[in-house]
């Protein structure tokens, strides 16, 4: 059946503009991190892709090691963007990113130009696309010159392989000294990419200052810290959770608590824990978008869900400070 997007998609949320640029994204983004690789049915991840733009995300974040097995994320968004959006493709923003370790070799991870390039091509050609709309270095190099592989990310926007380019991962210093070498290149960047969510506040130490005065956005990853801070976790561990099964988390990092405190308030907020603590990260309007995962169509809708709810009073965040940024 051919795919027609809702005709209201865009009243669905607002749309941020990123930093002193004039990209705007959309409050909630759609990353392909976990959930659309060859260990998933295509048609699941079809059926998401399709009902995220129907709310009105336009971005979809990815990278190039993203799926089981690595690429596969790309190449399953790919096949489905031909078959549903390619009408649609001036009104999408595509991202990917190069940094982590994707083929053997030398050659096959961190920052240096050779790979930085290369694996953009590869990345393009998975896809089907002449360009993204936004590439990533999805990490500092720590042997790498930082002239380097900023130059990398400077070839890439004026070979046309990349619309904008973008850093994750970067400390507030490496993120100015970035910054900085972009500038002078000719290519701002213009946007960061960190993790951030309630439990996990270290941008707040000098890192949206830095973004701030660059003019760069700042679209946040792990808004919800792998799953703790939803309700997936509040009477134990489930068999088939991401605590459970998955190595970018296990049992000990679950704090019942403090995921109890915090469910308290969303709840009268008339919000679920995940809908609050996606809205929270939102509430610096230098926070551009958070990116959101998904694994089903109403985990999805539950999650955009997050932006009907109510503005923060004062006293909830300062409850939420107490609770998530407790006193030395």
């Amino acid at each position: 059946m051919t795919y027609l997007p809702d005709g209201g998609r865009y009243e669905r949320q607002p749309y941020n503009r990123s930093g002193r640029s004039g990209l705007r994204l959309p409050a909630v983004s759609l990353g392909l991190w976990h959930n659309f690789g060859d260990d998933r049915p295509l048609s699941t991840s079809r059926t998401i892709l399709r009902r995220a733009f129907d709310l009105g995300i336009t971005h979809f974040d990815l990278a190039n090691n993203y799926g089981v097995p690595y690429g596969s994320a790309e190449s399953n968004f790919g096949r489905i963007l031909r078959q549903d959006f390619a009408a649609y493709r001036d009104e999408l923003i595509i991202s990917s990113k190069a940094g982590f370790d994707m083929w053997p070799g030398p050659y096959g991870e961190w920052g240096s130009r050779k790979y930085v390039l290369a694996s953009l091509d590869q990345s393009l050609a998975r896809m089907g696309l002449e360009y993204v709309d936004i590439f990533y270095s999805h990490r500092p190099d720590p042997d790498t010159p930082l002239e380097e592989t900023m130059g990398a990310l400077d070839r890439a926007v004026r070979s046309g392989k990349a619309l904008y380019a973008g850093i994750s991962n970067y400390s507030a210093e490496q993120t100015a000294q970035a910054a900085r070498i972009m500038r002078e290149l000719g290519t701002p960047l213009l946007i960061h990419q960190p993790s951030y969510s309630m439990i996990n506040r270290w941008i707040e130490g000098g890192l949206l200052d830095v973004l701030e005065e660059a003019g760069m956005g700042c679209i946040v990853y792990s808004p919800l810290a792998q799953g703790l801070l939803t309700d997936r976790y509040l009477e134990g561990v489930p068999a088939d959770s991401r605590a459970a099964t998955s190595r970018f988390l296990n049992a000990d990092q679950i704090d019942r608590d403090l995921a109890r405190d915090l469910n308290e308030i969303a709840g009268s907020r008339g919000q679920t824990l995940a809908q609050m603590a996606l809205l929270w990260t939102l509430r610096d309007p230098r926070v551009t978008s958070v990116l959101i995962g998904a694994s089903s169509v109403r985990q999805l809708e539950d999650n955009v869900a997050c932006l009907e709810g109510p503005a923060f009073t004062e006293d909830e965040l300062e409850a939420i400070d107490k609770i998530t940024r407790p006193a030395a």
